[in-house]
């Protein structure tokens, strides 16, 4: 008999397409869903027994309030031949019983985007039938934990179903997500648990759908912690191109990839190269391509392809842009590009959420061993999200027009885990190996981390009296990066634990325990439900549990919890497998095996201190990003009030990018053009600079670019220095065009509270830079560097004009700045640590572009941001904003300026400065009583087709400087 989950979803699925079968959709109810329910039970009474029916309701309920966005592609056609249609798809099994499966945990919205998706990336590689040589290389942009897994299995069992071979799956860097990559494969794919002994094949997944061993895919690498390529594995391993294809799940390291290489050039090479073909010699010991596979087509597959797989040397290029052939990229670089350049027939698709180190990679870096580089020449792919998608823009809110931003109100700021001072505590920022915990001088934790175990505790209550006691649920804590440090975080949090179990099991001293745990029930949980329940209402519990159910299931609960060390063995990543159909509770503690790719199933609660500002890494250690079907009312997040900042900053500049990206496939770009652009965008210098630490130059332009200062001196001198140099400027520029501009749009009156001058001069604004002192931290903007790129703009014509905007806003009025100028100075917070300097998170609200605009521009630059926009619920800060936008973007805004539009003249000849003056006493600051207001400044540069660039340079000791600041490059 079936068990009682399996009745769940039989009839989840079967009800569901009944339903979709329906011709009017937009008619499905509750009763509707009741009415189909009853023919299924009629089908098979069996499935009656146990059945959760408001459940089977509550489900389809949810699926079908769901709605898919849009993908967004940049594509090269260069060398490619159009290949797939419908004829090509009819009798593709693996695809039709990967299908099958998902429609018992997916709406049938979300398989069809899947479908349309996968179809998409298929599209753009090659028919794997094709005779001759071809290659094709692509990216796929997903948002963090949204499901890129799904959709490259997706992929890799149509292109199986096309004729691809060999199909090569880089997992990760530890074994621990290779071995959750491995398993999600196997029930997607490969339909049976590969184990060290190949006779036996227990079938899972698509196996029980359709179970013919025809069809059977081959697997080189099985799940276990050894269960990677190796030495053993190649020796008894030879295929043929009759065979079925072959899955190999492989870590990204050397000695595996090189392993892998030597089989494909022992076992699966059919033809030498030829002679103008040879190689050099040896420059290091590799194996070399010195025959290819002609007979196999292959698919790489790269998860978390900005991780470990860019070459991080730089590349020299002669004065024709031609590379040097002889340039040795960094390993394991060097060996995937070694295994493509392996096969005539080869196809590379890298999926990242965080695809910045891609995008920096040179379009034309080649070396003879190697071949091309890794660069997505062919396509990159933007994926967009469905509907129950929470990714950044809905956790910390995206800055609208008027500088507000409005997240789902689950962060909880946490401030107890280290002194005043940064220096000591329970778990200080510059902690080291070795370092003890302890909170007021004792081995106990801070209240802010048992606040958030009472809130894991009471989430797994409600989600059990919710019908979710089968359901995986999930805490992380992730503070340190060092495994001694981890291991006493560890052994405190289960001391912890087993006292909360045993008070609560004896009843004695457990009312302390009930009345806390009662109190966050009533002050936190049940008020935030109810908020979110009025923003997700689809997304949240049930909201009927009450406190006395709670304490009644308080004890069964806590006794069910368990806690880990998440330390990269494959042992961690198969106990969710295990604990299928009862559901695993764990708090699991790690550093960075936690950061990257490694799912945490019902992830409810987690306590995040890291303070990592690359701008990639810290946005793949959310973890709490993905879905969370019926408990996203009970999810939390304590951090820092810092790291709560830099993920909205985060949130804005990826969502800038995405808007770039946009505009550049509304234009027909291709992806040399859009990596040509991005590779001078200011907030991934951080990330560009310290995953490439060899190369110490790189050529920028700012056109298009909206460039501002966060980062600050304290030094009193210095802030007079700068004050002066704003006070000549503006006695340079004399009485102002206007004071508080206003501007009418089709959206109503915009208003500034500040000055405005129209008339200023290249020469004004270069002074005003050249005088202007940066903070050696600001990494992003260095006032030297603009200045020279204005000088250069300058010589073919452009940015010769200038407007100035003087912009205030708080309440502090500034009087010293010359007789006619008075100005309010703004308030902006303090992210810096304790020895960090002054830095904040944003400087301009986005509608502060549009000052030097009038209404028909607006109209003209609205036009543009719709015409670029597609839905997307991971770039939407509540579902209720899918209309198309009703306020023009940034990136439109610069273009606009660039290029003109109907009736509007291109204006490449005028820049856009803004000054504002930050409040010094402003709280974090670090400023002595009596320091006058910090000069903050950003400009706006229109876009241009001038090709005109300056040369950004890095020493050794800014290399240093840079990681104190931003953390370690990965």
């Amino acid at each position: 008999m079936a068990e009682p989950d399996e009745n769940f979803q039989n009839i989840v699925k079967i009800v569901q397409v009944l339903l979709v079968a329906d011709k009017d959709k937009s008619t499905i109810t509750p009763a509707l869903i009741s009415e189909k329910i009853d023919l299924v039970i009629l089908m098979n009474p069996q499935w009656a027994e146990d059945l959760d029916r408001e459940g089977v309701i509550d489900e389809l309920i949810r699926r079908n309030s769901q709605w898919i966005g849009q993908d967004t592609s940049l594509v090269s056609d260069v060398g490619h031949e159009d290949w797939l249609n419908s004829s090509r798809k009819q009798n593709w099994r693996y695809w039709q019983r990967y299908r099958e499966w998902l429609e018992k945990k997916l709406s049938w919205k979300a398989i069809e985007a899947l479908d349309k998706s996968s179809d998409s990336v298929l599209a753009l590689l090659e028919d794997p039938t094709r005779t001759g040589r071809w290659d094709r290389r692509g990216l796929v942009v997903g948002h963090v934990q949204s499901g890129k897994t799904g959709n490259y299995t997706g992929l890799i069992c149509k292109a199986a179903d096309a004729g691809y071979k060999i199909i090569i799956v880089l997992a990760g860097l530890h074994n621990n997500l290779r071995s959750q990559t491995q398993i999600r494969l196997e029930e997607g794919f490969l339909g049976y648990e590969t184990l060290t002994d190949r006779d036996i094949k227990s079938l899972l997944g698509v196996g029980e759908i359709d179970s013919d061993k025809e069809i059977h895919p081959n697997c080189a690498t099985n799940r276990s912690n050894s269960g990677d390529f190796s030495k053993r594995v190649a020796r008894n391993l030879a295929v043929s191109p009759e065979e079925r294809p072959w899955l190999f799940v492989v870590k990204k390291n050397k000695t595996v990839l090189r392993e892998l290489l030597k089989w494909i050039q022992n076992h699966a090479a059919d033809t030498n190269l030829a002679a103008s073909e040879g190689l050099a010699e040896s420059h290091d010991d590799l194996p070399k391509v010195k025959k290819i596979v002609t007979k196999l087509p292959l698919l790489i597959i790269d998860d978390e392809a900005d991780h470990a797989s860019v070459d991080t040397q730089e590349q020299v290029f002669d004065a024709e842009g031609n590379p040097d052939d002889e340039h040795l990229p960094t390993t394991i670089n060097r060996l995937i590009r070694r295994i493509l350049h392996s096969f005539s027939k080869s196809a590379y698709v890298g999926y990242t959420a965080t695809p910045f180190a891609n995008i920096f990679i040179h379009e034309r870096g080649e070396t003879r061993d190697e071949g091309p580089d890794l660069f997505p020449s062919s396509f990159i792919i933007n994926l967009a999200a469905p509907s129950n998608y929470i990714g950044p823009s809905k956790v910390f809110g995206l800055m609208n027009q008027e500088g507000l931003r409005s997240g789902l109100p689950l962060v909880r700021l946490v401030d107890d885990y280290a002194t005043e001072d940064g220096r000591n505590g329970w778990m200080p920022q510059q902690h080291k190996n070795g370092h003890r915990p302890l909170h007021n001088g004792t081995e106990n934790l801070p209240p802010s981390i048992i606040k958030a175990i009472d809130s894991f505790v009471l989430t797994c209550a409600v989600r059990q009296l919710d019908g979710q006691a089968n359901e995986h649920c999930s805490m992380l804590v992730h503070v340190t990066r060092f495994n001694s440090v981890q291991k006493e975080v560890c052994r405190q949090v289960e001391e912890h634990i087993r006292h909360m179990r045993q008070r609560l099991h004896r009843n004695i001293e457990h009312e302390m325990i009930l009345q806390r745990l009662k109190a966050l029930w009533e002050e936190d949980f049940k008020p935030t439900s109810q908020a979110i329940r009025s923003i997700q209402p689809d997304q949240t519990s049930k909201g009927n549990v009450t406190w006395d159910d709670i304490q009644a299931a308080l004890f069964d609960t806590i006794s069910d919890i368990e806690i880990r060390m998440i330390n990269g063995t494959a042992k961690d990543a198969l106990d969710y497998d295990e604990h299928k159909g009862t559901g695993l509770k764990v708090i699991a503690i790690g550093g960075d095996k936690l950061a990257r790719g490694l799912t945490l199933e019902g992830l409810c609660v987690s306590y995040f201190l890291r303070a990592s500002r690359m701008y990639d890494t810290l946005m793949q250690m959310g973890r709490w990003f993905g879905y969370r079907p019926g408990y996203l009312d009970l999810c939390r997040l304590y951090t820092t009030a810092e790291l709560s900042e830099w993920f909205g900053h985060i949130a804005d500049a990826a969502e800038e990018l995405r808007e770039e990206f946009d505009l550049m496939v509304a234009s027909g770009a291709t992806p040399r053009e859009y990596g040509l652009k991005v590779q001078s965008h200011p907030v991934l210098m951080v990330t560009s600079r310290l995953k490439m630490r060899a190369a110490r130059d790189l050529w920028l332009s700012f056109s298009g670019q909206l460039l501002e200062t966060v980062v600050f001196h304290t030094q009193v001198s210095i802030i007079q220095s700068n004050l002066k140099t704003t006070i000549d400027l503006l006695e340079s520029l004399g009485k102002p065009t206007e004071a508080n501009p206003e501007r009418q749009t089709s959206k109503g009156t915009q208003k500034w509270s500040g000055f405005l001058w129209r008339d200023g001069t290249a020469i004004q604004v270069v002074d005003f830079l050249d005088g202007y002192i940066t903070h050696p931290s600001s990494y992003k903007v260095k006032s030297n560097l603009i200045a020279e790129f204005i000088r250069s703009m300058n010589e073919v014509g452009e940015l010769t004009n200038w407007t100035i905007a003087l912009i205030g806003g708080g309440k502090l009025s500034y009087h010293d700045l010359n007789n006619e100028i008075r100005i309010d100075t703004i308030k902006r917070s303090n992210n810096g640590s304790y020895d960090a300097p002054y830095s904040i998170g944003r400087l301009l609200s986005p509608r502060d572009e549009f000052i030097d605009s009038d209404s028909k521009s607006w109209d003209a630059a609205l036009e543009i941001t719709k015409k670029a926009w597609k839905p997307d619920s991971g770039r939407l800060r509540d579902d209720k904003l899918r209309e198309p936008p009703d306020v023009p973007n940034g990136p439109a805004i610069r273009e606009l300026r660039g290029k003109g539009a109907d009736g509007i003249k291109p204006s490449r000849d005028r820049g856009l400065l803004f000054l504002y003056l930050l409040e010094p006493s402003e709280k974090g600051a670090k400023l002595i009583e009596g320091t006058p207001p910090v000069v903050a400044f950003a400009v706006s540069f229109p876009g241009s087709t001038a090709g005109k660039q300056v040369l950004y340079k890095v020493n050794s000791v800014e290399w240093h400087q840079w990681e104190r600041e931003y953390g370690p490059a990965e």
